[in-house]
């Protein structure tokens, strides 16, 4: 798998001052999860392989390396009580609040746990792969000055893979802005003003975004419970998933290769380049 990257333009926020024992930025995943979903109720709590599905990405965000710590934001409803009992036997740490202000959630979890990033997870991701959260936490260490990095600028993995990371003064600025959809999808308000924002997007090829292992209705679930009887569980065969596509397709392998990965592209505020960089006029 080659990674590049795609960058917003200028206009990011000052750099948090918060950092861990060794004198690196903290960076925490949070995986936002409820049982309230309208097509699929309970798919959080869903058996997958014999365990919860919740527990497939709290388990693939503890093993992400650069993660120092990973939180569960669900919400205050009593029906999410069991969420929170299971992301707590898990070992993660547990947030609660509003149910439909996702972006509050995440604010509280920066402020319960101080860091200088988090990392935004969807807790219907099970096939999650934590080499590509490490490569997003990894660039963004990289280049920390950034407000918001992700494998969604321009799609290129199957959903189900997304990963997206923030820092934490950005979302803070955007929760004293944010409404409607930018406070239920957290991160739209950040990669939607890449003149407030900067914005770094990793682009993965070969492109795989015409795929689907994201849960979401039955027949997702139909599909992820063939997949897993196929694959051999993460926890036992490594942190590589390949997800093969009928004769004709192609192959996807979130492994990287011993060569690492590849830095490129570049993004302004007009929008998206491959290999070129564009002003803020398109």
């Amino acid at each position: 798998m080659q990674v590049r990257v795609t960058e917003s333009s200028e206009g990011g926020t000052s750099i948090s001052t918060e950092r861990s024992a060794s004198g690196t930025k903290i960076v925490r995943a949070v995986v936002q999860a409820r049982t309230g979903s309208t097509r699929l109720p309970g798919k959080v709590l869903r058996p997958l392989g014999g365990r919860p599905v919740l527990d497939w990405v709290v388990t693939a965000a503890q093993k992400a390396p650069g993660v120092d710590e990973v939180v569960v934001a669900t919400s205050t409803d009593p029906g999410d009580d069991p969420v929170a009992e299971r992301a707590a036997l898990l070992g993660a740490a547990v947030v609660r609040g509003p149910e439909d202000d996702v972006l509050a959630r995440f604010t509280l979890a920066a402020r319960e746990h101080p860091c200088d990033a988090v990392v935004r997870l969807t807790a219907d991701c099970p096939l999650l792969d934590p080499e590509l959260v490490g490569l997003v936490v990894a660039a963004w260490r990289q280049s920390p000055g950034h407000d918001y990095v992700a494998t969604t600028l321009v799609r290129t993995l199957p959903r189900g893979l997304d990963v997206e990371l923030a820092r934490v003064d950005a979302l803070q600025s955007l929760d004293t802005t944010a409404t409607g959809y930018d406070r239920v999808h957290v991160t739209s308000g950040l990669y939607g003003d890449p003149e407030r924002f900067r914005c770094l997007g990793l682009v993965v090829s070969p492109a795989a975004d015409d795929l689907r292992i994201t849960l979401d209705t039955p027949e997702d679930a139909e599909l992820l419970d063939g997949l897993v009887e196929a694959l051999a569980e993460r926890s036992a065969g490594g942190t590589s998933i390949d997800t093969e596509r009928s004769a004709g397709g192609t192959s996807i392998d979130t492994e990287r290769s011993a060569g690492g990965t590849s830095i490129g592209t570049e993004r302004s505020a007009g929008g998206t380049s491959i290999g070129t960089e564009r002003s803020a006029g398109g």
